[in-house]
């Protein structure tokens, strides 16, 4: 995806608008800017070879609603559905979520209207199972998706940045665009109270390959004027101190011991400068951090971590080997869980399941970690529905230091307390004997159709959705019959992902100041802006909406800016 370098038709001291940041959201900006004709030029701190940003790494799944594909696995969706399951998510309740409430509700009805026909217009396409991510927390009107909603793009991440990497280099040819990769923005600047343009230091050239640390040699000086400024340069995830500082009380410490799920360049510098500069910044102990995080064998990044996106059916276990409570189940409530985890004293907890799980409901998050989807290979994709685990699965289950894998029930728990350390009293931290009469509780509800366990009944429920019992739910068995082994213990790390406050922005995507005036000629768009209004999620997130937010934010940005001049 490394652009065509433009000829000299720019001045790269001089254009309508300036784009900070090359991710998802900058390049929708550019793109929609340039189609009303407007000059733009995007800056970017790292090399060419990182165009697109974290959108590369995703696994593409998009929140739409009411859609063709939900019809064809028997989903029945509607907006009002839809908006009600994100208010009971989003929780909104402070004076500042003003803009976020009403950037939440223009983004679920272009989630209900015009989204998937405007992507499927530019070759967007989608696979036909819809998955059913953040199934909530046991209530009608809390948290979660009351349906399937979460739709994957055939091509993953990459698959959504290519309609828009493709518009974009078209502009660069026709010289509206133009990419200039190694800039790094260390200051907006302002004359008569207006955002003119911005400051910064040029990078030494750095051939790294994407996603890994590039140098911050500086050789030169840049600055760039402009009419207006849009920025998308992403969230605090990549700097685990910025996270920790930002950690709310409500849900307890921050953990010492995380890893990190996207690279380090999203550093979250231009939220403090717009700051300084004079946008207002709201909601910044709203966050989104996953729990079941695996060290990265083969990492790319520092600190890398690859989140599980688990089926129903592990048992989850604290790291003293307690079971959950309900609604903690894989897949169901992804702030809950991490909230009561941070309350047992540890940073990691285990799933427990056979090979028959693994089979059947591992999947990875992240393009890398799904060649099949990623490059399109359906003779690939097949293979999933045959026997054995997934190809990236199987070599976590080889390689990953998590994993711990057993014929017995005792050769497992040993393993587990190998991995998961001794407690603070030099103990083991996991009880064969707790850990067994747990597993034959759980395999005695197996019995017969009925019984008391939820998640059990949470099990059986999902395979009632079509897509859940083709590809994500296994068949309910015994753990401890060893005709489904062998045993397998996963240990789950915390993982930074997103930043769900930021800069806060109006429905033209204008950067406010404190006090709700604009601030004139400044824009936000993408993580950087809470993905809309500096914080349209709320507290919590529906999932398939980071994707969506930076596509639908960058085009209001990008329209609005170009419009304005």
């Amino acid at each position: 995806m490394t652009p065509h370098l433009p000829g000299p038709a720019l001045d790269d001291s001089h254009a309508d608008l300036v784009v900070v940041g090359a991710g998802l959201a900058g390049l929708v900006a550019a793109a929609e800017a340039a189609d009303l004709g407007r000059t733009v030029l995007v800056l970017d701190q790292e090399p060419a070879q990182s165009l697109g940003g974290q959108a590369f790494w995703s696994l593409g799944g998009l929140f739409l609603v009411d859609t063709p594909e939900q019809r064809r696995m028997g989903v029945h969706d509607s907006l009002q559905l839809a908006w009600a399951d994100w208010l009971g998510s989003a929780k909104f309740d402070r004076p500042e979520d003003h803009w976020p409430r009403q950037w939440a509700r223009a983004y679920v009805e272009f989630a209900a209207g015009e989204k998937r026909a405007w992507l499927a217009a530019q070759g967007l396409r989608l696979i036909p199972v819809v998955g059913w991510a953040e199934r909530g927390d046991g209530r009608a009107e809390g948290h979660g998706n009351s349906v399937p909603r979460f739709h994957l793009t055939w091509g993953t991440g990459p698959g959504v940045l290519e309609p828009f990497v493709r518009r974009v280099r078209e502009h660069v040819d026709a010289g509206r665009i133009r990419l200039l990769f190694r800039r790094r923005v260390d200051g907006l600047v302002l004359e008569g109270g207006a955002v003119t343009g911005v400051r910064g230091a040029v990078l030494a050239p750095s051939d790294v390959e994407r996603g890994r640390p590039s140098s911050r040699e500086e050789v030169g000086e840049f600055a760039v004027r402009a009419q207006a400024v849009i920025v998308t340069s992403g969230g605090i995830g990549g700097d685990v101190d910025l996270v920790r500082r930002a950690w709310p009380a409500r849900l307890s410490t921050p953990p010492r011991e995380v890893v990190v799920g996207v690279p380090a360049h999203v550093d979250g510098r231009m939220l403090a400068i717009a700051q300084d500069a004079g946008a207002s910044l709201i909601n910044p102990d709203r966050m989104w951090h996953y729990v079941e995080g695996l060290r990265n064998w083969d990492p790319i990044w520092p600190q890398h971590g690859i989140r599980i996106l688990p089926g129903p059916s592990s048992l989850w276990l604290d790291a003293r080997g307690r079971r959950l409570p309900a609604p903690f189940y894989p897949g169901f409530d992804t702030l809950g869980t991490l909230r009561h985890l941070r309350g047992t004293g540890y940073d990691h907890s285990w799933f427990v399941l056979t090979q028959k799980v693994i089979e059947k409901e591992f999947a990875l998050s992240g393009s890398e970690q799904n060649p099949d989807f990623t490059g399109k290979d359906l003779r690939l994709l097949a293979s999933r529905l045959g026997s054995g685990a997934p190809g990236p699965v199987e070599a976590f289950k080889q390689h990953g230091a998590d994993f711990v894998v057993a014929d017995t029930l005792t050769e497992l728990v040993d393993g587990m307390n190998r991995v998961g350390g001794p407690g603070d009293d030099g103990t083991a931290l996991i009880d064969e004997q707790e850990l067994r009469a747990l597993i034959e509780a759980r395999d005695r509800q197996l019995a017969n159709p009925f019984g008391k366990d939820a998640q059990v009944s949470a099990i059986r429920a999902a395979r009632r959705y079509r897509g859940d019992r083709i590809m994500r739910t296994a068949a309910p068995h015994a753990f401890l019959d060893p005709a489904n082994g062998p045993l397998i213990a996963v240990r789950l790390n915390i993982l930074t992902r997103k930043t769900l406050g930021g800069l806060e922005t109006d429905l033209s995507g204008r950067a406010l100041r404190p006090g709700g005036e604009p601030l004139p000629g400044l824009y936000a768009a993408g993580e950087v802006s809470g993905f809309g209004g500096g914080g349209m999620h709320g507290y919590n997130a529906l999932e398939g909406s980071f994707l969506g937010g930076c596509l639908f934010s960058g085009r209001v940005a990008g329209r609005a800016a170009a419009s304005t001049l």
